[in-house]
């Protein structure tokens, strides 16, 4: 999936977050990774915070404190597509990694 994409979308949540996930064109490198950096871990962060919300709702249910699918089917929805997301990004990241392994100097 091609995150550039997202520009054309009119909803702001989604330019937001894609602006977010974007690092901005700059002009020194090293800034350049730092902030790719940066924005990679706490997009881990957010994953995690999603997979932690998934895992309580899932206990409250369970336990019987609350009975609403509802939130439960949202936050698995919601811890699912960012780890996908998660997975995807790290494997074109490791993708590239080898590849730039593999460039003889």
């Amino acid at each position: 999936m091609d995150i550039s994409s997202l520009h054309n979308i009119s909803s702001g949540v989604i330019k937001e977050a894609a602006e977010r996930v974007l690092p901005a064109k700059e002009t020194d490198s090293g800034a350049g990774f730092n902030s790719f950096f940066d924005k990679a871990v706490e997009s881990i962060k957010t994953t995690n915070a999603y997979l932690s919300d998934a895992e309580n709702e899932k206990i409250r249910w369970a336990l019987g404190e609350t009975d609403s699918t509802h939130e439960l089917s949202i936050a698995m929805q919601k811890a699912s597509t960012a780890l996908q997301y998660t997975v995807a990004v790290r494997d074109k990241f490791l993708e590239a990694y080898r590849e730039i392994m593999q460039i003889t100097i």
